[in-house]
């Protein structure tokens, strides 16, 4: 391997998606990697990400890319429903990868991906960007040292604001097959954020709901069916004894974005921010031996990435690639990884179950 890990990123276009939001300026800050080259599937635009983000290579064809020699690992940033082929051509290769969440469009497709990744040997990581977000790391950290004493309850709610008019290259998300919906993204990053600070439920009750069932493409002038849900209500029990709501929506108004309560016997945590918890910008508040939240200071021990990494939707990920990149280098595992995902995986197939059958279920890992 050279001096730094030599990436290639699958799905650079620098116009939409997001690789040009995220991944493609967290790498460029990113000390430990080099990109060394972006692949799209149009060369024009794939040579047009080159320039902008300074790659060395440029590829209309992922197969070319994964044959080069001079590429350690892949970051595969694409809609849900291409996630799989390039991640196992990827892994079949000896790369290690990088795969943004959810892992596939089915929990079939991403267990297929974490044993193929097991049975190679590669580094693989998962994008739950709220596992490297300092302010989760640190929440994490107050619960398990007992901040809170024993978790009794827990709320979160994530509200986004959506819309009901959108042009017909966005409308895709439509299908509930295509596994790329509120359930799986917002909800999968939410509500993983509050297991990965308080830790697995036991049982939950659910209700997954399409209250908006079409919507307006302006470019074609119509209006199409919509099958994905957009508002998912879940209530149960941990495994440790306490109880938690959670509510995720994508409502047509501007929403209140997310807030994560946490309740125990001596204290209370609050994580909120107008986005997601996976994204920058969430606060800390906590109350320990009173009624009065404070802001708390994150420790500056749980940042990992360099002053130059931007702010915003590329800081976590660039959180994550430091990730990835010490787990390359030092070839131990890397977390979340594909397992995570498939638990992950598991559970939003237990929270759609429970709403399909009208009763509480027990939450199994796999």
């Amino acid at each position: 391997m050279a001096d730094k890990i030599r990436l290639g990123i699958i799905g650079a276009n620098i116009h939409r998606g997001w690789a040009p939001r995220a991944h493609l300026p967290a790498i460029v800050a990113s000390p430990e990697f080099e990109l060394t080259a972006v692949c799209t599937t149009r060369m024009e635009s794939a040579e047009e990400s080159r320039q902008k983000y300074g790659a060395k290579l440029a590829f209309d064809d992922y197969h070319k890319m994964l044959a080069h020699p001079d590429i350690d690992a892949v970051a595969v940033s694409l809609r849900v429903p291409a996630h799989y082929e390039p991640t196992m051509d990827a892994i079949n290769a000896g790369k290690h990868v990088y795969v943004e969440w959810p892992l596939g469009r089915t929990t079939a497709e991403a267990q297929e991906m974490a044993d193929a990744a097991q049975a190679k040997g590669v580094r693989n990581m998962v994008g739950l960007q709220a596992r490297a977000a300092p302010s989760i790391l640190y929440a994490k950290e107050l619960v398990e040292s007992g901040y809170v004493g024993d978790v009794m309850s827990c709320h979160v709610s994530r509200i986004d604001g959506g819309t009901l008019e959108r042009t017909s290259d966005r409308t895709w998300q439509k299908d509930v097959e295509l596994g790329a919906n509120t359930l799986t993204i917002s909800c999968g990053h939410t509500i993983d954020a509050l297991r990965f600070v308080v830790g697995d439920f036991s049982n939950v009750s659910t209700v997954v709901s399409n209250q908006a069932k079409q919507w307006f493409e302006t470019d074609t002038n119509q209006l199409v069916d919509v099958t994905s849900p957009d508002n998912i209500l879940v209530s149960g029990r941990l495994a440790g004894g306490g109880v938690a709501s959670v509510h995720v929506a994508s409502n047509p108004s501007v929403g209140s974005g997310y807030r994560m309560e946490i309740y125990g016997r001596e204290g209370s945590l609050v994580a909120s921010s107008g986005e997601s918890p996976n994204q920058d910008g969430v606060k800390l508040r906590g109350a320990k031996g009173g009624n009065q939240l404070e802001d708390l200071e994150i420790p500056g021990r749980l940042t990992n990435v360099l002053e130059g990494m931007p702010r915003g939707a590329p800081y976590n990920v660039g959180q994550m690639y430091y990730q990835f990149g010490q787990s390359i280098l030092s070839g131990n595992p890397c977390q979340p990884d594909f397992n995570t995902a498939v638990e992950l995986h598991h559970f939003i197939d237990s929270i759609q179950a429970a709403s399909d059958q009208g009763r509480e279920m027990a939450v199994t890992g796999r």
